[in-house]
């Protein structure tokens, strides 16, 4: 495991690109806690064994803070092409831990993500809605707006 969310992506586009000496794409990303300076961040997905678990700890330290409890879903995608070095592009999603609400469409941490401008959480979204909204697209969106895809799409020799 990296340091940060951009040497995570780093390290899986890398090795599917060096495997396959094509280009390719890693992502990482985490559950970032104002309150709980960042926590869990890096270790959002390893913090305990079950979502139900990871949700517990997470209730548990912020009992004693004062609400709203401000949170970002953060998210680095990285792409590696062999020979070149690896470029990173980061998108956000600002929002609130609220109590789960429902199970509805989502996962991980999404039944206690509120997106205030949506006003539901991820997981009550429908996946379409999720994805316009969520930080994974808005570091999809940075890498198509770079340009890169295209540079890459049209030096590819067509078969």
């Amino acid at each position: 495991m990296g340091h940060s969310y951009a040497a995570n992506a780093a390290l899986k586009a890398e090795a599917v690109a060096a495997a396959s000496g094509e280009p390719a794409l890693g992502d990482d990303s985490g559950l970032e806690v104002e309150a709980l300076d960042g926590f869990p961040g890096l270790h959002s997905a390893r913090l305990a064994e079950s979502q139900e678990e990871r949700q517990r700890i997470l209730f548990t330290r912020l009992t004693e803070k004062p609400r709203p409890w401000r949170a970002r879903f953060v998210c680095t995608v990285a792409l590696a092409i062999p020979g070149q070095a690896t470029s990173w592009f980061s998108g956000e999603r600002i929002g609130e831990l609220v109590e789960p609400r429902s199970r509805g469409f989502g996962f991980g941490y999404d039944p206690i993500f509120w997106v205030p401008e949506v006003g539901r959480t991820f997981a009550e979204m429908e996946s379409s809605e999720k994805h316009r909204w969520s930080h994974r697209a808005a570091a999809v969106r940075a890498l198509i707006a770079s340009g890169e895809l295209t540079a890459l799409a049209s030096s590819t020799p067509r078969e």
